[in-house]
C-alpha cells in the first residue's frame, strides 16, 4: 500500500508518475504512435535547424498531445472501473477525451507545417 500523498517525498511521487508513463507506453498504440511520430518531428527540427521560438512551439505541442494521451488513458480507466457494461454517458466520457487529443493533434499538424513546410520547400526547389 502506499503511503498517503501528504507523507510521499518528491522521488515517491516522480517514481508513481514515471509507472503511469510506462503503463500508458506499454498499453496504449496510439500513445507509442504519437511518441514515434513526436520523436520524427524532433529529428526534423535538429536536420531543418528550427529557430528557437519554433522549437518552444513544437516542445509545448508534443507535450500537450502526448499529455493529453496520458489524461485519455486515465479517463479510460476511470469510466471502465465505474461502468464495466455499456453506457451511453461512458460512451460520451471516452469520446470526448479522445476527441480533445484529436483537436490537439491537428492543430499540432497544422503548426506543424507551417513551420517545417517552408523549409522543406526550399530543400527541394
Amino acid at each position: 500500500m502506499k503511503p498517503p500523498a501528504r507523507t510521499r517525498t518528491f522521488w515517491q511521487s516522480l517514481a508513481f508518475a514515471l509507472a503511469g508513463v510506462h503503463h500508458a507506453i506499454r498499453s496504449q498504440r496510439n500513445l507509442r504512435i504519437h511518441c514515434t511520430i513526436a520523436v520524427a518531428v524532433v529529428l526534423a527540427g535538429f536536420v531543418l535547424r528550427i529557430s528557437r521560438t519554433e522549437w518552444a512551439l513544437v516542445v509545448t505541442l508534443i507535450a500537450v498531445v502526448i499529455g493529453l494521451e496520458l489524461l485519455n488513458t486515465a479517463i479510460e480507466a476511470l469510466v471502465d472501473l465505474a461502468s464495466p457494461e455499456p453506457h451511453s454517458l461512458a460512451k460520451v466520457a471516452k469520446d470526448t477525451a479522445a476527441g480533445a487529443i484529436l483537436v490537439a493533434a491537428l492543430g499540432s499538424v497544422v503548426a506543424g507545417l507551417i513551420i517545417f513546410l517552408p523549409r522543406l520547400w526550399q530543400l527541394l526547389y
